[in-house]
């Protein structure tokens, strides 16, 4: 993996204001970088703000840890999973950043492929129909073992995960901010009847997300899997910008290495790569590809202006 081209800051920004403007179609590719810049941290002042009792109870000292913890209870699992879904789904969004990335690039033919599950894209403004979400949603519920009736189905589950919080003592504002009662005290656990279950099954519900082959890919999924593959198939050979933003090398095979694969088998494609730490390109590309080294908000700003 190489960085292209050895060229200022100020630069790379031009030449991608341009490849923006004259693009016939931009494909966006985000990952976790996007969402942490929006504000989306997994540890320290965030996380202690809404799990100081799982840290002061089991060490651990983010969100991730907290995830994969084996909780002996349900009722505590899920004491735990409520408010990780909920600040991560349905509280505001830290900031404005996705915004930002809109209003770049809402006059343009865009579609967005992303690993992130907190539904940002649509919370702030992105159509939906030029979404595709890979690794699931937290805001959907699926079956512990979907099978027959309910093997391609997920649930929405704003109203149950709202129903566990305020049965644990939080309170809910108007906008979805989550709050700590006065005496600063919650419970640890749902009661046992708020436990979800699958209507279709009768077994344990959890979170749709891509965490194992039991993965429920739903009806939802497999239409913007195909809007995806038919913008695609619409700009063969256009000038299409491929943006990725805040990709690592977690799972590189569902954005970073088709957008290199696609960008090189098109002579009029780009690439932008856009990654704090982590800014590269494939050799074969860097003559079509401007890599940026750099957070991004501010390159989010710099090209606002």
């Amino acid at each position: 993996m190489t960085c292209g081209p050895e060229i200022s800051f100020g630069d790379k920004i031009t030449v991608l204001k341009d490849r923006l403007e004259n693009a016939d179609a931009i494909v966006i590719g985000a990952g976790s970088g996007l969402s942490t810049a929006a504000g989306y941290t997994y540890t320290g002042k965030r996380f202690e703000e809404y799990f100081a009792d799982f840290e002061r109870k089991y060490g651990f000292r983010d969100m991730y840890s907290g995830g994969f913890y084996p909780y002996r209870t349900m009722e505590e699992f899920w004491g735990y999973w409520c408010r990780y879904i909920w600040i991560n789904r349905y509280a505001p969004i830290p900031s404005d950043l996705y915004e930002k990335l809109r209003t770049l690039v809402k006059d343009k033919d865009y579609f967005v492929l992303t690993t992130n599950v907190d539904h940002c894209f649509q919370r702030s403004g992105f159509d939906r129909k030029r979404l595709y979400y890979t690794q699931g949603d937290y805001g959907l519920f699926q079956s512990s073992d979907p099978q027959e009736a309910s093997r391609d189905k997920t649930y929405d589950n704003y109203d149950c995960i709202r129903g566990m919080l305020l049965a644990e003592g939080w309170q809910i504002g108007q906008e979805g901010e989550l709050f700590l009662p006065e005496s600063g005290n919650v419970s640890m656990t749902i009661p046992s009847n708020r436990i979800p279950v699958c209507p279709d099954d009768g077994k344990l519900m959890t979170t749709n997300l891509r965490v194992d082959d039991s993965f429920v890919q739903d009806e939802g999924w497999y239409q913007a899997a195909e809007r995806y593959q038919e913008f695609l198939r619409r700009h063969e050979g256009l000038h299409v910008l491929y943006l990725e933003l805040g990709v690592g090398m977690n799972t590189p095979g569902i954005i970073k290495f088709n957008f290199w694969q696609y960008t090189k088998e098109n002579p009029k494609a780009f690439y932008a790569c856009i990654n704090k730490g982590e800014a590269g390109c494939a050799r074969d590309i860097t003559k079509r590809s401007v890599c940026m080294d750099t957070g991004i908000r501010e390159v989010l700003e710099a090209l606002e202006a």
